[in-house]
């Protein structure tokens, strides 16, 4: 049933600075911030949080929050072990949910979160920022689907980031202790691999997929046993192919977190994106490269308009599920932790 009323939403986990992105989205595209929660909070993102938005109540658990009347959505960016239980709780309580990548860290969470789903007819949508937030890959899917390099049969996708240092419970910059620990993030591939997984099926118009081969590793953190720094995955659909390469090997001198990138073989051309730095060129991200049969063009994407959380909340007033298909979210995270379960572990990764 469509409705036209506002929509509000409550921040229940605040342990990964997504959630900043999340909140900030939410309320510029007409949502309500009505409340926050989270299981820590003493953490310095739950404490910057509370002073950012100092006039939305701050609740005693997140279970308070998910059980509250007048709540419509419920987004997380807890610790990714939490966010399953979150996302369950709260779509059994009849709430939908925005969770951060990943939405989940073992395939048995997963299936508990496509039965609350299918029993609560509300969504569940991971925010896959690389591509919900990232213009310059919003207009290439904008060139793909209008014909500009032919029929896409490979992508390519490669997600470095920035490790920093250490700060445990309550530290400010740096790694929390649970960034350390596999059993509480998921693993590189179930962690940063579900952006570029997401890319793949979205790109190449591919429902499903198989992985066809995966490999995890530590080869520069060896005191860290529980850190994987690296991760790649082959992937499979009936038409296409995809390679992915994550890791955490940003060196110091870049200017900005990772060189993220994405380039998209079609049978008439190709699109390479530098989605956030042109080392040694132009300023700023959002650089686009066209090549196809009439030539060689250079986009600036920068003002080209994202509209993931616009369509979360038409998504929850009409019951909808146009930000993201919902078998589409299942399929990514169902991908990404199956390569997670069947990747081969190499270096001193445990």
């Amino acid at each position: 049933m469509t409705s036209t009323h506002a929509v509000r939403f409550a921040a229940v986990g605040l342990d990964h600075a997504h959630i900043f992105g999340q909140i900030a989205g939410l309320v510029a595209a007409g949502a309500e911030f009505a409340g926050m929660a989270t299981d820590e909070p003493e953490v310095a993102i739950a404490a910057r949080v509370r002073e950012q938005y100092p006039d939305v109540p701050v609740a005693a658990s997140p279970d308070e929050l998910i059980g509250q009347d007048g709540i419509d959505l419920i987004v997380t960016a807890a610790v990714p072990d939490r966010r399953g239980p979150i996302a369950v709780a709260a779509l059994n309580a009849g709430k939908d949910v925005v969770t951060d990548k990943p939405g989940c860290v073992s395939l048995e969470q997963l299936a508990e979160i496509e039965k609350a789903v299918g029993q609560s007819g509300r969504f569940w949508s991971v925010t896959f920022s690389e591509r919900f937030e990232v213009p310059s890959v919003i207009k290439a899917g904008e060139l793909v689907r209008a014909g500009k390099i032919g029929t896409v049969v490979q992508t390519l996708g490669l997600g470095p980031h920035r490790i920093g240092d250490r700060a445990h419970l309550g530290g400010g910059a740096g790694r929390p202790d649970w960034f350390y620990d596999k059993s509480r993030y998921g693993g590189i591939l179930t962690d940063i691999a579900s952006h570029q997984i997401d890319q793949f099926l979205w790109l190449t118009g591919a429902r499903t997929a198989e992985v066809v081969t995966s490999t995890v590793g530590n080869f520069g953190n060896p005191d860290e046993p529980g850190l994987q720094d690296f991760g790649e995955i082959l992937l499979r659909s009936e038409n296409a192919q995809g390679y992915i390469r994550v890791d955490w090997y940003t060196p110091a001198g870049l200017g900005t977190w990772g060189d993220g990138r994405l380039m998209i073989l079609g049978t008439d051309g190709y699109i390479e994106l530098r989605k956030y730095v042109d080392i040694a060129g132009r300023d700023g991200g959002d650089h686009l490269f066209l090549v196809n049969q009439e030539g060689t063009q250079y986009i600036d994407c920068s003002d080209v308009t994202t509209s993931y959380y616009a369509d979360l909340i038409r998504d929850v007033q009409e019951r909808t599920t146009t930000a993201a298909p919902q078998e589409h979210t299942f399929e990514t995270m169902r991908l990404a932790l199956t390569a997670q379960q069947q990747a081969t572990v190499r270096g001193a990764a445990s």
